[in-house]
């Protein structure tokens, strides 16, 4: 379980990965603090995919009608959705300074590479996109078992404090804004095809759009 919060009138924003391992583990620790909050009066937005949104339901029992539940599979279709998510939660429910609390889960077993990457990116600029006072303390769950061990550790560089099972520890991986610049700066990775070309004139422009959505079906968009 984490860590006591500290007193409302100092809490600021927190963005802390948990490592969880299996539904038993996932559930022992966000239950009690999405429980936690709701006796703080505060409130609770939880987007995570539909299975682990299961999980918490049933663990929270009637407690998890109070609580604002987001399909992430849909929310996080295009990762630069999720941000705003959390700015427009945030605006709804954090006037005067008054804490809320999130579980986010962008990245889960089964995700694309490519959109892993966009989540990663979207993870390291949530500690530069939001005010450090505005006071939201947002989880991050990650699947041992179930993710590669690269994202697991990409995870620990874009949060400053990580849950492991119940230990709950300072990361002194975290990067910062630096990683936020060296996530920018890396170089797109190699698409491993030539693109496709097609000439068109004015008499044929009507086919472009049958052309582009063949295309993107075949890349799976």
């Amino acid at each position: 379980m984490p860590q006591a919060a500290p007193p409302r009138s100092q809490q600021s924003y927190r963005h802390e990965a948990f490592i969880w391992r299996d539904a038993d583990d996932y559930a022992s620790v966000l239950t009690p603090f999405v429980e936690d909050g709701l006796a703080a009066g505060e409130a609770v937005m939880i987007a995570v995919v539909r299975r682990h949104a299961n999980w918490l339901r049933e663990s929270l029992g009637p407690q998890a009608r109070k609580v604002k539940f987001v399909d992430m599979a849909k929310l996080g279709r295009n990762p630069a959705r999720i941000i705003p998510a959390w700015q427009k939660f945030v605006d709804q429910h954090s006037g005067y300074g008054r804490p809320v609390r999130g579980v986010g889960e962008p990245i889960w077993a089964g995700r694309r590479p490519e959109e892993i990457l966009e989540c990663q990116l979207d993870e390291a600029l949530l500690n530069v996109a939001v005010d450090p006072k505005i006071p939201l303390w947002l989880i991050c769950p990650y699947d041992l078992r179930g993710l590669d061990p690269s994202v697991i550790k990409e995870a620990h560089r874009s949060h400053p404090a990580v849950m492991d099972g119940d230990r709950y520890h300072g990361n002194s991986q975290y990067g910062g804004r630096a990683h936020v610049d060296a996530m920018f700066g890396a170089e797109l990775p190699d698409l491993g095809a030539e693109p496709a070309e097609y000439p068109f004139t004015s008499e044929s422009v009507d086919r472009v759009f049958n052309i582009v959505t063949l295309e993107g079906y075949g890349a799976g968009l």
